[in-house]
């Protein structure tokens, strides 16, 4: 007779707080032994100076679009600025084009990362908590369209497309986008399925659970974060993705691909580079929440049970 008490039970048992705190306690005890300083041999100053010289390569043309976001100069990319405005701020709320791209993009966006984080749960956890003939190959299929250059997704995607003779439409973008979202969810969630020990779900079933109970009590607080990450980078990859919505889209347009028909056709450039800077802070913010999210992956809860 399975206990009405279970809920309570398991999450004592297993909840993440405690694992992490166990965590903690471990590196605490660790460092202040002397063997887990964080202080090691300094790095050479050559190789300080080509960091330095790396970073300025990958951002000073991040930093060259803030700029000339307020530039007085609407025609040409003159430098430095003749002066600075913040006038295109308001030309850019005001544009209708803008904001239907903007709107078409997260709702691609949004309805893609669902689609991952549902199919490449599933997938993971297939792979990992099961054994069968092929497990490898059938791996490698899920990844396959992450490693493939996104040209030759496109193309082939198209092709489907037209041989079913499917419309161009929104639906085909985001099964498009969906293609590699999922393997980006998928690597998140079967790295976390193969930390955590199968004894934990055993414990939860001899506590009286049954398979939702085990599910949410255990399963999903240790598959949380991973998720969540692999969501947020799934929403940032499809936000931004020119190549694959080049092929799979009608008469839409996402905002990248304004964004790359305005740099072809220049109509008010600082508008641009305007939509560019938000464009910006939209992948880089959930980036970096995942990342954040993700720096505890190795502390799993009840996994040293």
């Amino acid at each position: 007779m399975r206990s009405r008490a279970f809920p309570g039970k398991v999450y004592a048992l297993f909840r993440p707080e405690r694992a992490k705190n166990q965590g903690r306690r471990a590196a605490d005890r660790f460092r202040s032994n002397g063997s887990g300083s964080d202080r090691g041999p300094r790095a050479p100053f050559a190789l300080k100076v080509a960091a330095a010289v790396g970073l300025l390569f990958l951002h000073l043309p991040i930093a060259l679009i803030f700029v000339y976001a307020f530039t007085t100069e609407e025609k040409t990319f003159q430098w430095p600025p003749p002066g600075l405005t913040l006038k295109w701020l308001a030309v850019t709320w005001n544009r209708p084009d803008v904001w239907e791209a903007l709107i078409l993009s997260v709702q691609v966006a949004a309805v893609t990362t669902i689609l991952a984080m549902i199919l490449g749960t599933l997938c993971a956890a297939a792979m990992s908590r099961t054994k069968f003939f092929g497990r490898e190959s059938i791996s490698l299929l899920v990844i396959l369209p992450i490693a493939l250059p996104g040209i030759i997704t496109g193309i082939s995607l198209r092709s489907a497309f037209n041989l079913a003779d499917i419309p161009f439409s929104i639906w085909t973008i985001i099964l498009g986008h969906a293609t590699f979202c999922i393997v980006v969810v998928y690597n998140n969630a079967v790295a976390r399925f193969r930390r955590l020990s199968g004894s934990v779900v055993e414990a939860s079933m001899d506590l009286g659970a049954d398979g939702l109970q085990t599910f949410r009590y255990v399963i999903l607080p240790n598959l949380g974060t991973a998720l969540l990450a692999g969501g947020m980078l799934a929403f940032a990859l499809s936000f931004d993705e020119v190549i694959v919505t080049t092929f799979t889209a009608g008469q839409q347009q996402t905002l990248p691909i304004w964004m790359l028909e305005e740099l072809v056709r220049p109509r008010q450039r600082p508008v641009t580079n305007v939509v560019a800077m938000v464009v910006v802070l939209l992948t880089f913010l959930p980036i970096l929440a995942a990342y954040r999210l993700t720096r505890d992956v190795d502390i799993v809860a009840g996994g040293g049970k």
